[in-house]
């Protein structure tokens, strides 16, 4: 949580009010629970989950916009919100998920309340975490979620979701998607993707190297012990795909990911088919920018993207990187410079950390 979205609160003082169930808080803040993927208001009655398993939002809207849903017993969608520029922040919102063709300007919106675009721009942040223009995006690809999923055909419902021609949509739709529409419409049954396995001796401790692509990308990088590991890995992130191994097809790729590994810089740029949120792909941006054998801790990530709370968030977008060594979340640390959670083992993220600092003192 940002703490210049919740005025005078710490998320200490957020997470006493929510152990004391206390009804002052609501209003202030919503509290949302990774585990179960609902939020409440501070005074919620239900069962208490574990700190590590709580964020805190200033509005309902950003809670849901994280991809949170609304609890059905303290309904903290219908709290009134206590923050003095909520109202504003909320009709904004209102007016972009009312909106049906194309995205408003920062002009328009500011116009609509009052405020210059600039000062809309750093508001609407500061409660939301994301932009009016990302906001927007967002409520488009939901638009066009739900109308594939009831049924619509790609065309509708690529216009009932605001986007004004076929070649914006496919432009935007394999890294919000992870594959294409009508694929996606499926279930991602019918998708096709190819995937190569690797035992290469420059990989050395990291083990074996997965990778898999579409026909736009790479969809998948992971480090595993075992083929069989790493197959069960690709199938519980995509199972509705048809999945073929084809190890000559992606050498050159897989070829430039073990040079990654190897802790040499990146020779050209690798085309990436990936499914990610706004705040994920701002995470993945970071995490590429840390220079090769650097670190940055999750709290000055979080700082660079002009969110110094959202540390935890941040680790959490590190956890669910589909992409291993190709976005670098090896490269976050902890506070102290710590070794903190890696999805594929902390020994390897010490081992690419190593030759990545080996590789930049031989230069």
């Amino acid at each position: 949580m940002d703490t210049n979205i919740i005025p005078s609160l710490t998320e200490d003082q957020c997470w006493r009010a929510v152990l004391d169930r206390d009804s002052n808080g609501d209003g202030r803040f919503v509290y949302a629970v990774r585990s179960t993927g609902i939020f409440c208001r501070p005074s919620c009655p239900s069962r208490r989950a574990g700190r590590e398993q709580v964020t805190f939002y200033a509005l309902a809207e950003a809670a849901a916009r994280a991809g949170y849903r609304p609890c059905k017993r303290c309904r903290p969608e219908r709290t009134e919100v206590v923050h003095p520029h909520s109202a504003t922040v909320q009709a904004v919102c209102r007016s972009i998920e009312n909106h049906e063709e194309g995205v408003q300007t920062l002009a328009h919106l500011g116009a609509e309340t009052g405020l210059s675009p600039s000062h809309l721009q750093r508001l609407f942040k500061s409660l939301m975490g994301i932009s009016p223009r990302q906001y927007a995006e967002a409520v488009r690809l939901e638009r066009l979620k739900r109308g594939l999923k009831d049924g619509e055909p790609v065309a509708s419902a690529l216009y009932g979701a605001g986007y004004g021609s076929s070649s914006r949509l496919y432009e935007k739709a394999p890294v919000r998607l992870g594959m294409t529409p009508a694929s996606f419409a499926k279930g991602g049954r019918g998708a096709n993707i190819t995937y190569a396995i690797v035992d290469h001796a420059g990989l050395g401790p990291l083990g074996k190297l997965l990778v898999a692509a579409t026909e736009r990308g790479i969809c998948m990088v992971a480090l595993g012990s075992a083929d069989a590991e790493l197959e069960r890995d690709l199938h519980d992130d995509y199972p509705l795909a048809a999945l073929r191994r084809d190890d000559a097809s992606l050498s050159e790729w897989v070829s430039a990911i073990v040079d990654l590994a190897e802790g040499h810089p990146p020779h050209a740029d690798l085309p990436l088919d990936i499914r990610a949120t706004a705040f994920q792909c701002r995470v993945f941006e970071q995490l590429s920018a840390i220079p090769c054998g650097k670190t940055r801790s999750y709290g000055e990530i979080a700082a660079a993207l002009g969110q110094p709370g959202a540390a935890r968030a941040v680790g959490r977008a590190c956890a669910t990187n589909p992409v291993a060594v190709v976005v670098p979340c090896h490269r976050a640390v902890g506070a102290s410079g710590s070794m903190r959670g890696y999805r594929w083992g902390l020994d390897r993220k010490q081992a690419l950390l190593a030759r990545e600092r080996k590789e930049q003192q031989s230069r």
